[in-house]
């Protein structure tokens, strides 16, 4: 079953705490083995902002390093997705929310299991703010997710209550979007979840390794790679793509 997978893997992140190119990408894959991005294809660039990079609240190691490398693949990309964690004050997700918890603690929720996060991503914050050298010139949306105050968000497509629906997949749709490339931080986290809720969505799902960046805390990203995987998900690189 797909929820108790992931459940899993967030547990096991917390405790601690291609083959296949040329199937499915519609006159994406070029004769000589490089990507081209058909006018049917969007790249998701995932929470690439201040709070995720050094000397944010809640750093990914090396985290900075995706983005000449997302700026680079955008060139390739008539579609681009953006989403921004957008967190109120006292969120439900944030370890300074309750008396005697600490940060990587989890608590339970209406949802099920949280991991308790430090403080990170606070609407309007500079912390909040995409990075500045981002360079997406067909960006057209900005999902912001984990902006209601009692539930956490790290899909691009639903919040962590399972029910609660971005809106995503349906702009994707009816643009007639088949095909999805995902980029960002962190791996074993949004990005992985971004990927899983895209396959289940039925759209092609591709993760483009070198443009993402894990937490890999207890063996997390291993464990994002296997459900990923199993889940229909594939892993290419940006060396992979033609580019200008």
């Amino acid at each position: 079953m797909y929820r108790p997978q992931r459940r899993t893997l967030l547990k096991s992140a917390t405790v601690g705490l291609m083959g296949g190119l040329g199937l499915g990408l519609a006159g994406s894959v070029l004769a000589a083995g490089k990507i081209k991005p058909a006018s049917n294809s969007a790249l998701i660039v995932v929470d690439v902002q201040n709070c995720f990079i050094e000397g944010g609240t809640l750093p990914v190691n090396k985290g900075a390093e995706v983005v000449p490398i997302i700026n680079k693949l955008a060139g390739a990309f008539e579609n681009i997705v953006v989403t921004q964690d957008w967190h109120t004050q006292g969120h439900a997700s944030f370890a300074s929310s309750y008396a005697g918890k600490k940060v990587f603690e989890t608590t339970k929720l209406s949802y099920g299991t949280q991991v308790l996060w430090p403080d990170h991503c606070v609407q309007g914050t500079d912390d909040a703010a995409l990075h500045k050298d981002l360079k997406l010139p067909t960006a057209q949306i900005i999902v912001r997710k984990g902006y209601h105050k009692a539930v956490d968000s790290y899909s691009a497509f639903e919040e962590a209550d399972h029910k609660t629906a971005t809106g995503l997949a349906g702009y994707l749709k009816q643009r007639g979007i088949k095909t999805v490339f995902v980029t960002g931080l962190a791996t074993d986290f949004c990005v992985a979840w971004t990927a899983m809720d895209a396959r289940r969505l039925g759209f092609e799902v591709y993760v483009i390794e070198d443009a993402t960046r894990g937490i890999d805390l207890n063996g997390s990203l291993a464990a994002a790679w296997k459900q990923m995987t199993a889940k229909g998900v594939k892993r290419v690189q940006s060396a992979d793509f033609e580019l200008a």
